[in-house]
């Protein structure tokens, strides 16, 4: 073997070579997410056509062979000769990284998408990439294999003088993307659907041509003439707006184009969804700050010159003032600045100022013009404040103490030994007697066993005070030892694995539910982080000839008849509940890290206004979105529990 490590040895990628070799330093992952990140790319630069004012429709096909065409009515993609490169600028486009309209030059003001390397990063991670381009009257094609160039741009017809567009159709390299290679169309539906309402006026209509033969085509259209004033309306849509008015502010300062749409709503939680260039930024930003900073200033100031605040009376907080708000923050920048790794967080000081002066102006105005409006936010924040205090009193009571004080745990927890968080696990299990169980068949060093007793508190319609006066929750809250909402710090987490167990049935389902809301809602980054998992007791157990055999689910049971035969020796049970397990059977199904199977709870944070609306319509108070979302996805159950 050689260990030689001199100047040969360092190995230069050339051109797109570098994108197949390391897929991840691009687009994220080579997983599900990596694969419709290819989607986004082709319809970002679809978009920045739009934003220049020169297309109005886009259309995202899933065809039956699974790879996707994209369409648009822009400009097309220039297909004159490129000085520099000495090649088509479409042919740049798609083979040189870092190549694009994006860099200055007067190409665009702004753009989204993943700063230039887009349409050549989805060619070389592409098993063929087919572009076709109208304009002057004639249609030009070009095909790519794994980024490799085909043929040379070629006039393949001829077209009208007015019309002009780019097509990109594209099929991904399932050697690239081995975990799957399959789009969902839910998945592209939802980010689509942000697209158009932050970019009013657009046409995007996604199409899954992936249908049974005689079948239509699924197709939906979306179009929003009010852009992320719709945007608001939808979100809040399994909620009671506050007051109908939904405020709309928009303006430019220091070469940054600011929009913000808000409406409060009856609930205890803050849905504020903040977009640079269309991209979502999930980790916030200047843009945040200015937004919180303007609405913070703003209210007390108003609070207090028309004397809904006392003198002596503390001011607001913006956790206050934000209860039940419903936000969205646009900016569009030409340079913008991300901060960290994942490029989710803005950094343009310019930013925070330009959304601070146009909200802090335009808020000012539209609390004058509406009294009625502005008191009822006012009185709803000071509502928050007085359930804030008592949170607070409640809160204090729930603090862990220093590792010696451990008297301070829950008396009903069930602790492991070891102190190294990465090692522990921590079990949260549905009722007293599954929780016998399973601290009799636990491994007393890692795993730590929580029973609850019966349906947690629905947090969704709670407010802070009566979430921390919960004896349930102020045992997680405790045991898990990191606080939460502000407080929260991952640091303190004394566990890494946190696994929901519960039975296998619509209550278990149900319970955990509740459990995961609480999770989403006041502790998103331990799921964010991969530390939330849940428990998958069997559903059957299988015993012939003394030999025993456990099922997860019908499927399973039938695989397992068919290899040991079908008859009078099988003895069947089915589980109702982990009650109904001995500890030996629940370690040995469940528990056993060797055996066990664990579900990780993931989140897609690019998706995150749709998981907010998912909770709301299922948790919040309104029957009829939740009757609607049932209606809609009842052909999808499985397991149906009657």
């Amino acid at each position: 073997m050689s260990n030689e490590y001199g100047a040969d040895q360092i190995q230069i990628l050339e051109g797109l070579e570098a994108v197949r070799k390391r897929p991840g330093m691009y687009i994220g992952s080579t997983s599900g997410r990596g694969l419709h990140h290819l989607v986004y790319e082709i319809v970002d630069n679809s978009v920045d056509e739009a934003l220049a004012g020169y297309c109005d429709t886009i259309s995202v096909e899933i065809n039956k062979d699974n790879s996707v065409t994209v369409t648009d009515n822009g400009r097309g993609i220039p297909v004159g000769i490129n000085h520099k490169a000495g090649l088509p600028a479409v042919e740049v486009v798609f083979t040189i990284l870092h190549a694009g309209g994006k860099f200055g030059g007067g190409g665009y003001k702004v753009s989204g998408g993943l700063h230039g390397v887009g349409a050549s990063v989805v060619n070389a991670l592409s098993n063929w990439l087919e572009v076709e381009i109208r304009t002057e009257g004639k249609i030009y094609k070009q095909r790519f294999e794994k980024g490799h160039v085909c043929y040379s741009l070629k006039v393949i017809g001829e077209c009208g003088k007015d019309e002009m567009g780019t097509k990109v159709s594209f099929k991904p390299d399932e050697t690239i993307f081995q975990e799957t290679t399959e789009f969902e169309f839910d998945i592209l539906k939802q980010r689509l659907r942000e697209m158009a309402f932050l970019t009013k006026g657009l046409h995007i209509i996604l199409k899954d041509m992936r249908v049974q033969e005689g079948e239509k085509p699924i197709e939906r259209d979306f179009h929003y003439e009010g852009g992320i004033k719709e945007f608001v309306t939808y979100l809040n849509r399994s909620k009671t707006p506050l007051y109908e008015n939904i405020l709309y502010f928009e303006g430019s300062k220091n070469n940054v184009y600011v929009e913000v749409s808000m409406q409060h709503n009856d609930s205890y939680t803050e849905s504020t969804y903040t977009f640079v260039n269309n991209i979502n930024t999930p980790e916030g930003g200047t843009h945040l700050v200015g937004f919180r900073n303007a609405l913070t200033k703003t209210f007390n100031d108003y609070a207090r010159g028309n004397k809904l605040l006392k003198e002596s009376e503390p001011n607001l907080t913006g956790e206050d003032i934000r209860e039940g708000l419903t936000a969205i923050v646009s900016v569009k920048i030409e340079d913008p600045q991300f901060e960290g790794q994942t490029k989710q967080k803005l950094g343009n000081s310019e930013a925070r100022n330009a959304v601070d002066n146009i909200v802090s102006e335009q808020l000012t105005y539209f609390l004058e013009q509406n009294p009625s409006v502005a008191k009822l936010i006012c009185e709803k924040s000071i509502l928050a404040q007085r359930a804030r205090d008592a949170a607070r009193k409640a809160r204090d009571l729930t603090r862990r103490k220093t590792a010696l004080e451990t008297a301070s745990l829950p008396g009903k927890l069930a602790d492991c030994s070891d102190k190294n968080p990465e090692n522990c696990e921590i079990y949260i299990v549905e009722g007293d007697s599954a929780g016998g169980s399973a601290k009799t068949a636990r491994s007393r060093a890692t795993q730590a066993i929580l029973p609850l007793r019966g349906k947690i508190l629905n947090v969704e319609k709670a407010r802070l005070d009566k979430i921390y006066g919960n004896a349930e929750i102020k045992a997680m809250i405790t045991a898990f030892g990191t606080g939460i909402h502000d407080e929260f710090d991952i640091s303190r987490l004394r566990y890494h694995k946190i696994i929901i167990m519960t039975d296998a049935d619509v209550d278990g389902s149900h319970i955990a539910t509740l459990l995961l809301t609480f999770l989403y809602r006041f502790m998103p980054e331990l799921i964010k982080q991969g530390y939330v998992y849940l428990a998958q007791p069997p559903l059957f157990k299988l015993e012939k000839n003394k030999k025993v055999w456990y099922a997860y689910n019908d499927e399973e049971l039938d695989k397992i008849l068919s290899e040991v035969g079908r008859d009078q020796n099988n003895k069947i049970q089915r589980y109702k509940g982990l009650g109904e397990m001995d500890p030996e059977q629940l370690w040995e199904t469940t528990m056993d890290p060797k055996k066990r199977i664990l579900l990780r709870v993931t989140m897609n944070e690019e998706a995150e206004s749709e998981i907010d609306l998912t909770f709301t319509t299922l948790m919040g108070d309104k029957v009829e979105p939740r009757r609607e979302f049932i209606e809609e996805n009842a052909k999808f159950v499985k397991n149906l529990d009657i």
